[in-house]
């Protein structure tokens, strides 16, 4: 159920800057589908935090670390009351799937309707 994007004309892209993607022919792409809108790619200050990150600790949300914990308050100090509870995933995926389960929780129901 996988499919490859250009099929009949794959892309090998090898780099990316901003909204874009560059080919190996250094032929330039807005990349329009990797959620490039939020800081694109290559950004120098996501870079820089990422680095700091990985220098102290690289790892999962499933262990204990202030930065968690200050980060949930830092958002949700944003946000209604009602939104009060954060829950650090990995990605989209798993982001569905923990909102799947919370909802068939709550409803006691396991029945899901989806739409394409």
């Amino acid at each position: 159920s996988c499919k490859v994007f250009y099929a009949k004309d794959p892309l090998k892209i090898v780099r990316a800057q901003g909204q874009y993607m560059f080919d190996e022919k250094g032929e330039k792409y807005l990349d329009c589908i990797n959620n490039v809108a939020h800081v694109g790619h290559s950004h120098p200050y996501v870079i820089k935090a990422a680095t700091k990150q990985m220098e102290l600790l690289n790892t999962n949300s499933r262990f204990l670390h202030d930065n968690l914990v200050q980060y949930a308050q830092r958002l949700t100090a944003t946000l209604p009351e009602k939104l009060s509870v954060c829950y650090f995933v990995n990605s989209g995926s798993e982001a569905n799937d923990l909102a799947l389960r919370l909802a068939q929780q709550y409803r006691g129901h396991q029945d899901v309707i989806t739409l394409e």
